[in-house]
Order: C-alpha cells, then sequence, then structure tokens
C-alpha cells in the first residue's frame, strides 16, 4: 500500500516543477541537465541558483554548460510564468550588465529546493527498499 503522503508530495513537486519548466510547452525543452538532477526541470532551479550566485545571467549559463541564448530564454520564460519577475537583469555596455534575484525569485528557489527536499524524505523508505535488492558491487564490462 502506498504512503499517503507521496501522492499529494509528487503532485507538489509536480506542480512546481511544471512552473519553473515555463508554463508548459513555452520552454525551450533541450536538455543541458547533469546526471544527479533530480527532477525533469530541475534546470530552472539551477539557473535560478546560478544567477543568484553569479550576478550574471551570461555567467550562469556558462557554469552551467548552456549558451547565453538558452539561459536567456529560460530567464525570460520564468519571469512571464509568475506574478511578478524572479530575475532583474541590466543591459550590459561600458558600465556592464548583471542581474539578482527578486525577493519573488529567492522565494521561489527555496519553495523548490524545500519540496525537493520533502520529496526525497517521502521516498527515502522505498529507495532503502531498491538498494537493498540491488548487488553491492556491479559488474564490470
Amino acid at each position: 500500500m502506498r504512503s499517503m503522503m507521496l501522492v499529494p508530495t509528487r503532485l507538489i513537486v509536480a506542480a512546481c516543477l511544471v512552473a519553473l519548466a515555463g508554463c508548459g510547452a513555452k520552454a525551450d525543452r533541450t536538455s543541458t541537465r547533469p546526471a544527479q538532477d533530480t527532477g525533469p526541470r530541475a534546470t530552472e532551479a539551477a539557473l535560478l541558483a546560478a544567477i543568484g550566485e553569479t550576478g550574471s545571467i551570461a555567467a550562469a549559463g556558462r557554469r552551467m554548460g548552456m549558451s547565453y541564448r538558452r539561459a536567456w530564454v529560460l530567464t525570460k520564460t520564468m519571469n512571464a510564468c509568475f506574478r511578478e519577475p524572479l530575475i532583474e537583469a541590466a543591459k550590459g555596455g561600458i558600465g556592464g550588465g548583471g542581474a539578482r534575484l527578486t525577493a519573488m525569485g529567492r522565494e521561489v528557489l527555496a519553495l523548490y529546493r524545500a519540496m525537493e527536499d520533502h520529496a526525497a524524505t517521502a521516498v527515502l523508505p522505498d529507495m532503502e527498499r531498491l538498494r537493498a535488492l540491488m548487488v553491492a558491487e556491479p559488474p564490470e564490462d
């Protein structure tokens, strides 16, 4: 019997992933996700975090191995999908540009990370059961 906690947690995480993915079909679906991503749309959350850390859409994109255009499209899409912008950007030039997370962007990122934590906690018993079914050492190729 499934845990009653799993279904609501999955629905909440799915809703956040859809929101971060750009209101569904609008987002660029080219995958640049590293292997350790926890969800199909963790790219957007990682981009938000990288923009917050670097202060630059271009630097955040480079850090993630994506083009500036892809980073900009994801940024623009995320901004359009929430009631308030998640990222504020200043045009570059002689004085330099830059980007920062708005209060809403920081809140969305914090909520996403909290939902990841809740989802991981919810599936922990199943993960332990799955690990128990695995061999201790995988065979060499």
